[in-house]
């Protein structure tokens, strides 16, 4: 039992991913992405504010030279446009299932 432990550790530590921190590259890619999706959001009139403030937060992180900050941010905002235009899309029709007939 004393031998197989250290060894069961050795083998779920190497087969974890590796962690690396996020690098200037990676934030512009991300950032692009969540800030396509915003856009897309304010196309259909449905931007969140949260996302607009999300989106500044990761900018502001990058601009300070915290890129895993930076990144964070940036996917967050992006989770939060595609849950606005989700929101768009599903309630554009759900209106009639809720009126009086």
């Amino acid at each position: 039992m004393k031998r197989s432990f250290p060894l069961a550790m050795l083998l779920a530590l190497s087969l974890a991913p590796a962690a690396r921190a996020a690098n200037e590259a990676d934030y512009k890619a991300a950032y692009a992405a969540a800030e396509a999706a915003s856009k897309e959001a304010a196309g259909m009139r449905n931007q969140w504010t949260v996302t607009v403030s999300t989106l500044a937060a990761a900018k502001k992180a990058a601009d300070g030279g915290d890129f895993d900050r930076a990144m964070a941010a940036a996917k967050e905002a992006e989770a939060l446009a595609k849950a606005s235009i989700f929101q768009a899309t599903s309630e554009k029709d759900a209106w009639k299932a809720m009126e009086i007939r």
